[in-house]
């Protein structure tokens, strides 16, 4: 198993797995589906080296990102110093491998060697099971937050109330 940058050769795999994601949110009929996210959005996070996959016998098991700054959905608190993490899609073939807690100790180990003290992520309305699975995993979950601002966030933060969670480095 290991963690790195994804490529723009596994594009049309992550891709493939947000779909799968929402496809499994609305045959478990969740209040927020995400939508088709824009290419160009992925294709700048690859360039950036913001999209990570973890992969196993060289097979792509899980992606997500990751951002320094995510003041639309953080506000006042985007200025302390945290990296964020979003969209989380776990190829179908792995479920059940609780991989949000290695995503969660390798967070852990790249917000430290970035300097940052908060591990941050959000989910959009009132997944209990979500809300439940990411405390259980370390995160303390700050409550349901309106946002104020969605203009240029991706469709399905117009839907929904926005989770916060975090993991204070600062404490641990």
């Amino acid at each position: 198993m290991n963690i790195k940058n994804c490529t723009p050769l596994d594009i049309d795999e992550i891709f493939r797995l947000y779909k799968i994601a929402s496809d499994y949110q609305k045959a478990k009929k969740t209040v927020v589906v995400w939508p088709e996210f824009e290419r160009t959005l992925v294709e700048t996070e690859i360039i950036e080296n913001r999209q990570w996959k973890l992969s196993i016998d060289n097979t792509i098991a899980c992606v997500w990102a990751t951002t320094f700054s995510d003041e639309q959905i953080w506000g006042a608190k985007n200025k302390d110093a945290a990296v964020y993490i979003h969209r989380i899609a776990t190829n179908p073939d792995f479920r059940g491998n609780n991989f949000i807690a290695i995503i969660v100790e390798w967070a852990k180990k790249y917000a430290q060697k970035h300097q940052k003290d908060f591990v941050r992520l959000d989910t959009l309305g009132d997944n209990k099971g979500l809300i439940q699975h990411y405390t259980k995993s370390g995160f303390t979950f700050l409550g349901m937050f309106d946002l104020e601002n969605t203009q240029g966030l991706p469709d399905h933060y117009q839907t929904a109330p926005a989770c916060l969670f975090e993991i204070d480095l600062t404490t641990v």
